[in-house]
């Protein structure tokens, strides 16, 4: 019985230490001059990977970023200003953000629920006469 107890309390604990290092990004605990966020399926909830997040300011492209397992991004210090947040995913609408407050010495958090695409090309079957 102790041989068992023992063996639970050495898994839970490597358990918590992998958890702890691998464990999603805390969006809201950022530094200053930070924009974060989460990007999520408008349906299912779930974190959203590899989706590009493009930082325009004044037309310029600033930052470039995308979205890790847990569909979290993260823009480290942005110059202030007023901003243009674009999302970007195959089979997912492009979702813009426009007038985006960035200032010095403030966090910022930006969540995202993006919806999936309907359009599909159809094409004429190359069999049809």
């Amino acid at each position: 019985m102790k041989y068992k107890l023992y063996l639970l309390v050495v898994s839970l604990l490597g358990f918590a230490a992998v958890k702890a290092n691998n464990g999603p990004v805390d969006p809201g605990g950022g530094k200053k001059d930070e924009l974060n966020g989460t990007v999520i399926h408008s349906e299912t909830k779930k974190p959203l990977k590899d989706v590009t997040v493009t930082a325009y300011l004044v037309s310029k492209k600033e930052q470039v970023n995308i979205t890790n397992d847990y569909g979290n991004y993260a823009f480290d210090e942005l110059k202030p200003g007023t901003y243009k947040f674009v999302f970007e995913k195959a089979g997912f609408k492009k979702i813009t953000k426009d007038k985006v407050v960035v200032r010095t010495d403030e966090a910022f958090q930006l969540n995202i629920e993006m919806i999936e695409s309907s359009n599909y090309e159809i094409m004429p079957s190359p069999f049809s006469f």
